[in-house]
């Protein structure tokens, strides 16, 4: 997925690891060129539809105007990181 908005400098990837933690999801976030974050997760589909919401609400000090979703090839991750 990618995540535009205010979402650069304000905490957001530690918000997405944390969210993703939460929820029993493994994968990875990253900061790209063009001001968004991009990640990939992994679980039930329950978990990642609730992930996306909770992401969409965003953390206080981030403001989430977009995110794109689509699938990805499952890479059998154990962990959530930060890039």
């Amino acid at each position: 997925m990618r995540v535009g908005g205010r979402v650069q400098g304000v905490g957001f990837r530690w918000f997405i690891k944390e969210t993703a933690d939460s929820l029993g999801l493994a994968g990875w976030a990253r900061n790209r060129d063009d001001g968004t974050v991009e990640a990939e997760a992994e679980g039930g589909a329950a978990a990642l539809d609730a992930f996306v919401e909770r992401l969409r609400a965003g953390c206080p000090s981030a403001r989430v105007d977009k995110i794109e979703t689509k699938p990805a090839a499952v890479r059998n991750e154990t962990i959530f990181r930060i890039l």
